[in-house]
């Protein structure tokens, strides 16, 4: 099933023809971009180690030598970087929607888009420019939109300042707002000229409010109820933007139970109290975690991290693979939830285990199936990939995917022994306890 979606999803002369559509510096002499996301892909998906194992298995395919790889690698530009990850999540999107295997809707009529930043680890100090430098380098960092109906990560803004922030990419993110779409994000989102843009756009949001983005509120807080996390308030409020226009918007009040290190937290919202009332408000800012859950996957799952690439174009790109493989092993457990149920799925199986398996049977089906085994794939209608899938799921055995959810977690206890060591020897501690 995942090899299949790969090729539905990437297909050379598609992948070619978006380079050359967005790319302005780099060009196409022998070493096509078709060929560089696969050669990244075997990387990110740990099929092999470095960039560098990599190209030695596909040497000779390529054509070109181990300089002329970086060099194509380290100037991908952005733009091309961003496309890649919203062509390939448009099909994919259109494979799920074929087989019915999204999730429920967050909000009925409305399109959730879910908005976080995400950046990347420093790398090693092999560029000249870094070699000097005590200070940690970083390539850069991106904003990646999550669609949690499909389970996909539909679009990445990169962005090769590690230091720029989020609002210098409000233009970016204004850009990809479409009407009756709701789009959640954290405090760091709230700024006014984001916050009216949405509006403007008919769209709607629903972001945490910082603490330093003021507002009048029109009114008290009224009571609404309770979430699982605390009680629930509720008030009309207006934002004022530097050229006078007003915004009137809820703001949603929760005063947590649990001591954080918030004793509550407020959230403004554009949305109608007729689409989600001040409890459904609330519940849907706490699905943010399936973003924080997709990050954590890309983590443990894919090597989208590589110290070695210091180049912000090519750490980027690195990243936009491991987007698109994460998307591929999503919409195979889309396939799976459609054939056995969403409830089942998303409750007792596992991404990780689905990760390991293609892991494990990447070079075993490299050597049994040619390359033109697989091609039909690539332009098999949406529809016909989806019955294709479906059927593929019904000889799939659950029970390897099934989680391991570990027990509540235990207190750490305070480390009152050995204070004055440095080292302990742990054979002779347990020695000791054995005697005891």
């Amino acid at each position: 099933m995942t090899r299949t979606l790969m090729e539905a999803a990437l297909v050379p002369e598609e992948l070619n023809a978006l380079f050359d559509k967005r790319t302005n510096q780099q060009y196409t002499r022998t070493l096509l971009f078709s060929s560089m996301v696969d050669l990244m892909g075997v990387v990110v998906s740990k099929s092999r180690p470095s960039v560098h194992a990599a190209f030695m298995e596909s040497k000779e395919s390529l054509g070109v030598s181990l300089p002329a790889a970086y060099e194509k690698l380290n100037g991908i530009e952005t733009a091309v970087t961003s496309q890649f990850v919203l062509h390939s999540s448009t099909k994919l999107g259109d494979g799920i929607v074929s087989m019915k295997g999204e999730l429920p809707p967050l909000i009925d009529e409305y399109r959730v888009k879910m908005i976080d930043d995400n950046h990347l680890a420093a790398t090693e100090r092999r560029l000249k420019v870094l070699m000097r430098s005590k200070a940690g380098p970083l390539p850069g960092h991106s904003l990646v939109v999550l669609d949690p109906e499909l389970m996909l990560a539909t679009d990445m803004i990169p962005c090769e300042d590690a230091h720029a922030q989020e609002r210098s990419l409000t233009h970016e993110i204004l850009a990809r707002v479409s009407e009756q779409e709701v789009w959640v994000a954290d405090r760091n989102f709230c700024t006014i000229p984001r916050l009216f843009g949405i509006a403007q756009r008919d769209a709607f949001f629903l972001i945490r409010q910082h603490a330093n983005r003021p507002l009048d509120p029109i009114g008290s807080l009224k009571p609404c109820g309770r979430t699982d996390t605390g009680e629930v308030f509720e008030q009309t409020a207006v934002l004022t933007n530097s050229e006078g226009g007003v915004l009137k918007v809820r703001r949603v009040v929760i005063r947590l139970d649990a001591s954080t290190r918030d004793c509550e937290m407020a959230i403004l919202t554009s949305l109608p109290k007729g689409a989600a009332n001040a409890i459904a408000v609330s519940n849907v800012y706490r699905k943010r975690w399936k973003l924080e859950t997709m990050f954590q996957s890309l983590t443990q799952l894919l090597q989208y991290e590589i110290d070695t690439l210091g180049f912000p174009r090519a750490a980027l790109f690195d990243f936009s693979v491991s987007l698109v493989t994460y998307n591929i092993l999503s919409t195979v457990q889309a396939a799976l939830r459609a054939k056995f149920g969403a409830e089942k799925i998303q409750e007792e199986d596992s991404l990780y285990f689905v990760a390991i398996e293609m892991q494990a049977s990447h070079q075993g089906m490299e050597i049994v199936f040619d390359t033109e085994d697989w091609e039909p794939f690539r332009t098999m209608p949406a529809k016909a990939l989806g019955k294709f899938l479906l059927k593929c799921a019904t000889h799939v055995d659950l029970r390897k995917y099934r989680r391991h959810p570990s027990g509540p977690k235990k207190p750490v206890p305070k480390r009152t022994r050995f204070v004055d060591k440095i080292h302990v020897s742990t054979a002779r501690l347990l020695a000791k306890s054995r005697k005891k």
